[in-house]
């Protein structure tokens, strides 16, 4: 835990320490869900961040419409309204469903929230044109709509400061406050500093090969590319290289997921500052060059969450200002937009 963090907590009392609350408007008592995840046969530590929220069931549609888009080529799924239920980017695996509205705060650290009712969730192999005439399509498509467990916007606020412990049946916790890494690691080079194994505390076999141990001190720590990996790889299921290889999933440094892992530029790499913002959706991987004194390349990367309430573009990362993964604005704002470090930073956009 950095000495910034710690003296940004002794600002705050426990009641206002909710830092990661997922706030669902819906018109009817359906559900109570909590903070995170559960998975069988797991604990978790009691927190203040569980609460019960309220939401309406999104209705599925007996017959959907199916629209070609291009730049990304894409397929929109649309419901009898002409609403639109889903969004399929071929050679992706990431969707973006519509579901129950969602608001993700982070008051420690930012004024700013989202609110979005952008769902992201994963897929079983990369999206091509026609794949909603194949037999696993409909039912997945249903199922997905329905499903209520942490997405991948769900699953990036379990890490964030505050955030409650929760443990798998073989008692490794697998969620929870992280922090960003070894302290003499800046926002520049900890794409070296801890990866999503050295979080868990566990040793690694990589499907390539790869052996891992975790090094000393890291545990309970993510840098700004093993943030990535443990969201969607070790949570979600994506696949995951053990070195900085080409490869189907996500290699282990920010620059080589963008030019050697898996998925589709969204914003090319241009060598200057990105502004192609309207071609983001959530989900996305964002990617910046924020050492200006080491060379073109990049060296940091983040999600993209949407637009915040400032119209803003947001993303959240781990980094070492904040000592962990934060959408806020300690350190510099967590945005693509809007003059700030990052923006200037922000180069390029991959949908993985």
């Amino acid at each position: 835990m950095s000495l910034a963090r710690i003296e940004l907590r002794k600002q705050w009392s426990r009641a206002t320490r909710v830092t990661a609350l997922l706030v669902v408007v819906g018109l009817s008592v359906t559900a109570t869900l909590h903070f995170g995840h559960n998975p069988s046969g797991a604990g978790t530590s009691a927190s203040i961040n569980a609460f019960e929220i309220h939401d309406a069931a999104v209705p599925v549609a007996s017959e959907y419409r199916y629209e070609r888009l291009a730049r990304p080529a894409r397929t929109v799924v649309r419901d009898e309204a002409g609403a639109v239920v889903a969004t399929f980017t071929d050679g992706a695996r990431t969707v973006v469903l519509t579901g129950h509205s969602r608001t993700f705060q982070e008051p420690r650290t930012t004024r700013a929230t989202v609110t979005s009712n952008a769902w992201v969730r994963l897929i079983p192999h990369e999206w091509r044109e026609g794949e909603e005439a194949t037999a696993w399509f409909r039912p997945w498509l249903d199922s997905a709509l329905s499903d209520r467990s942490p997405d991948v916007l769900g699953v990036t606020m379990e890490y964030l400061d505050g955030a409650p412990s929760g443990t798998n049946e073989k008692n490794v916790r697998f969620r929870g406050d992280a922090s960003s890494g070894p302290s003499e690691a800046d926002d520049r080079t900890a794409s070296a500093a801890a990866d999503f194994y050295e979080y868990l505390g566990l040793r690694w076999t990589f499907p390539d090969g790869v052996h891992r141990k975790p090094a000393e001190g890291t545990y309970g720590a993510v840098d700004c590319s093993g943030f990535l990996r443990l969201v969607y790889g070790y949570r979600l299921g994506y696949p995951l290289l053990g070195s900085n290889t080409r490869g189907t999933g996500l290699p282990r440094s920010a620059h080589a997921m963008y030019e050697l892992g898996s998925g589709v530029p969204i914003i090319p790499d241009g060598g200057g500052r990105a502004q192609a913002y309207n071609l983001l959706q959530p989900g996305d991987l964002v990617f910046f060059d924020l050492d200006q004194e080491g060379g073109r390349q990049i060296d940091f990367a983040g999600i993209y969450l949407g637009m915040d309430s400032g119209h803003h573009h947001r993303f959240i990362s781990s980094r070492s200002a904040a000592d962990g993964p934060t959408f806020g604005d300690f350190g510099g704002a967590s945005l693509l937009d809007g003059g700030g470090r990052f923006s200037k930073g922000f180069r390029a956009a991959k949908r993985i």
